[in-house]
């Protein structure tokens, strides 16, 4: 048995880790990790269902709140939405400076993969507003080859 497998860790093949996907505008860097949810999924009704995590990380140093999130999702079979809204999750998060905000989301698809991209605005203390960048993620499922390349 190897070191790895004696500390419990998994030797999953890097072809089936979980991508991260990241994306910096200015000193506000966010990471997007997008996970298949199998066991909320049902391929024969065309549900294909996703979480994703990202984190915020706040490397600038002034204190930020979030205040507005724009998602753009496509999918496979052509289907673009577009969401909007105040905060994430709910909440309009305060960032302070040297912190990371992280949650976790959700996404449903009617087709087996698609792509997701966005922004939020970002607040400081004195008022400025200011975008920045979420990267694009795929999602990719395992009931499809990778479509988004």
């Amino acid at each position: 048995m190897s070191e790895r497998e004696q500390r419990g860790e998994s030797q999953l093949p890097a072809n089936l880790l979980i991508p991260q996907y990241e994306q910096r505008t200015d000193d506000v860097v966010v990471r997007v990790e997008p996970e298949y949810l199998a066991e909320q999924s049902n391929p024969s009704d065309s549900r294909f269902i996703w979480a994703y995590t990202v984190e915020i990380d706040n490397q600038s140093g002034r204190d930020l709140t979030v205040t507005d999130r724009f998602w753009q999702i496509a999918d496979s079979s052509g289907q673009v939405q577009e969401v909007r809204g105040a905060g994430v999750v709910g909440e309009t998060p305060i960032v302070k400076s040297g912190e990371t905000f992280r949650y976790t989301s959700g996404a449903p698809l009617t087709a087996p993969s698609g792509m997701m991209r966005g922004s939020y605005t970002m607040r400081t203390e004195s008022g400025e507003s200011f975008d920045i960048a979420v990267p694009t993620f795929l999602l990719d499922s395992p009931h499809e080859g990778h479509c988004f390349n």
